[in-house]
């Protein structure tokens, strides 16, 4: 399920400085990511609002820049993310209703 709150959830809570960081340390900050529950909300905040810095919801700046380039025409992340994030969760409540 979207966390609203998902700031408060977040892995990285407490270790900004984990997370703005340059060249192989990027790759650590990522495995933090990759970890995290609210990983989809932390990237759609980041796209949503153009963060330029730091590693967000498993993406660096440069990989946020590439993706934004290749989807122009998204205009809000949050739309595209959620239902990502929830669909293996509709999933499984199809398969225990059966």
């Amino acid at each position: 399920m979207w966390n609203a709150q998902w700031a408060q959830e977040a892995a990285c809570r407490g270790r900004p400085d984990d997370l703005f960081v340059q060249g192989a340390e990027q790759n650590r900050a990522k495995q933090l990511c990759n970890a995290c529950e609210v990983k989809a909300e932390c990237l759609a905040e980041a796209l949503d609002h153009r963060i330029e810095w730091g590693v967000w919801g498993g993406m660096t700046e440069r990989e946020r820049r590439a993706l934004l380039r290749r989807r122009p025409h998204v205009t809000r992340w949050h739309d595209v993310l959620k239902p990502a994030r929830e669909e293996p969760e509709r999933g499984t409540d199809r398969q225990t209703t059966r």
